[in-house]
């Protein structure tokens, strides 16, 4: 029997607001919850169509930033596909997307970076996030983390960065500590985690994202 006086009250609260987010419409979970949101404007006012080439199930992404029904995309996956020496001729891609990929990267992240710029045609997009402040998880292995100004300094060779910046807050590992990690944040903006899940701390972001124009 467990006798940590927390537990018992934790379990409740979780219940709690489970039992308060039935009947709500739900986005991703808090760690993509503002990112995805974020990231659906960026490329609004610009076109959105063309070969695009989403790196290792990157495909989620790519529906919220592209449109995706009048474009052709290519599905580089690991470990068929490595982000560092990727299986392309040079200039091939519009758009080359990956979603929470360069922390796994086994190699130079640098060169990663590259690699994404050498299959893009001039004038194509790069679209990267990843982590942070985050905690140690595999997928296979764990290796880097990034703030938005690395990322920025990873892209030098683009013309110029479109968008780059990251989320978190101080109040965010709530969620993962009640046990709601993978749960998805609901849509209604009196709701709690929804609160949370919004409000963004440049001091404690999480995760990070890059958008860079070759």
């Amino acid at each position: 029997m467990d006798m940590n006086p927390i537990t018992l009250p934790k379990r409740a609260l979780r219940r709690l607001l489970l039992l308060s987010m039935q009947t709500e419409k739900r986005g991703p979970n808090f760690t993509r919850y503002y990112m995805y949101k974020h990231l659906a404007n960026v490329l609004k006012d610009q076109n959105r169509q063309g070969k695009i080439l989403s790196i290792s199930n990157s495909n989620r992404l790519c529906n919220i930033m592209l449109d995706v029904d009048n474009s052709e995309m290519i599905k580089a996956n690991y470990p068929e596909y490595n982000m560092i020496d990727l299986a392309f001729e040079d200039n091939q891609f519009d758009f080359v997307v990956s979603d929470q990929v360069l922390e796994h990267v086994e190699g130079s992240p640098q060169k990663a970076i590259d690699e994404t710029y050498r299959v893009l045609k001039p004038g194509g997009i790069a679209i990267h996030t990843t982590v942070f402040m985050y905690p140690k998880h595999g997928a296979p292995c764990d290796f880097w983390r990034f703030s938005p100004d690395s990322l920025k300094l990873l892209c030098h060779n683009f013309s110029r960065v479109i968008d780059v910046d990251g989320w978190g807050n101080p109040y965010a590992w709530f969620i993962p500590w009640v046990g709601l990690w993978g749960e998805g944040i609901p849509d209604a903006e009196w709701h709690p985690l929804h609160k949370i899940a919004m409000t963004n701390s440049e001091r404690w972001q999480i995760v990070s994202w890059v958008v860079a124009q070759k």
